[in-house]
């Protein structure tokens, strides 16, 4: 994935580790070599895109071109830091997909009327995941158009 001949970089905003490395594996074994960030939680993901706290430092937190956000988060839900960061003016331009292991109606409905780019559910089988993070890959690396950061 990349932006302007520039790989995109990736936050991803998860909470249990094991889906931390799983989804480390899974970029690995598709061969998305973006460089990927990772927080623990809703408060710390909104840290990191807005320089705050443990994450002031611009040049170990820069701007991700795509966020990976997991609904169910401590400190503050993963609805709630979509709502933020599409409300926020400097950021509300970033790609979100809200990947989660979440089938709730409430979830999917809510995170639309939030701004998220796409809703989509973990699939459960290895296999399926690294062909759906090779697919997240090559639609928004490849094939979507993103918008001019100043027009």
């Amino acid at each position: 994935m990349s932006e302007g001949g520039q790989l995109v970089k990736i936050l991803l905003v998860e909470d249990n580790l094991d889906d931390v490395m799983i989804t480390k594996r899974a970029l690995k074994e598709a061969k998305v070599i973006n460089e990927l960030h990772v927080v623990r939680d809703g408060q710390e993901a909104l840290d990191f895109l807005q320089h705050a706290g443990a994450h002031a430092d611009a040049a170990k937190s820069p701007r991700p071109g795509l966020v990976l956000l997991d609904v169910n988060l401590p400190k503050l839900n993963g609805i709630d830091v979509l709502a933020r960061i599409k409300q926020t003016p400097d950021l509300r331009r970033i790609p979100v997909i809200m990947l989660t292991v979440s089938r709730r109606d409430e979830d999917v409905v809510k995170s639309y009327d939030s701004g998220c780019n796409s809703f989509i559910q973990k699939p459960v089988e290895f296999d399926r995941f690294v062909a759906l993070v090779q697919e997240i890959g090559l639609y928004w690396g490849l094939l979507n158009v993103e918008s001019p950061a100043q027009y």
